[in-house]
């Protein structure tokens, strides 16, 4: 074999080895994807433990048995900042009625979330999710977006972006137990 057709070959052969190996990194990234896949309506809510504001731990499966308004948001989401004062009133509605809202904020610093609760008045529980490994879980993307959870611990529904009172009405009424 002359030069040339060596050269011709390594190079074909290195070529080869990379398109295999962008072949398999696509393959076992929509392995992974598809086994962490989308959470659809019907499906279990996946349980997770965060901590509120005034250091009270929250996790999503104490909350069997009631429905639970599982918002995730920002402080620069401004669609999120005119959902609060609404969700918080319907909270104040429903709160004895076995209807608990988890507000989940995407990771920002404490101090910021804290001003923005106090600004807005809000009293329903503010959690952090400090590694984003719940939003990661949920697949959140945009902001806001929020989960209706049924007392059984099941999606009911997936909204994402903003709601109007009469949606948040209507959404809590729809969660709650019978």
């Amino acid at each position: 074999m002359d030069i040339k057709k060596k050269r011709r070959f390594i190079m074909r052969l290195i070529i080869l080895a990379l398109m295999f190996g962008v072949i398999s990194f696509t393959i076992y990234s929509n392995l992974k994807k598809d086994r962490t896949g989308l959470l659809q309506v019907g499906d279990k809510a996946p349980d997770f433990a965060l901590v509120d504001m005034n250091g009270v731990k929250h996790q999503l499966s104490d909350y069997r048995g009631q429905g639970v308004f599982l918002n995730f948001w920002g402080t620069w989401c401004k669609p999120c900042g005119r959902e609060f004062p609404l969700i918080d009133k319907h909270y104040q509605e429903y709160k004895d009625k076995n209807l608990q809202v988890l507000a989940v904020n995407v990771a920002e610093p404490e101090l910021v979330v804290q001003n923005y609760i106090d600004q807005k008045d809000l009293t329903f529980p503010v959690l952090i999710d400090y590694n984003k490994a719940v939003l990661r879980t949920y697949n959140i993307s945009p902001l806001p977006t929020t989960f209706l959870v049924n007392p059984e611990g099941e999606i009911e529904k997936i909204i994402t972006g903003e709601m109007t009172e009469e949606d948040i009405k209507k959404y809590m009424e729809k969660i709650m137990p019978n």
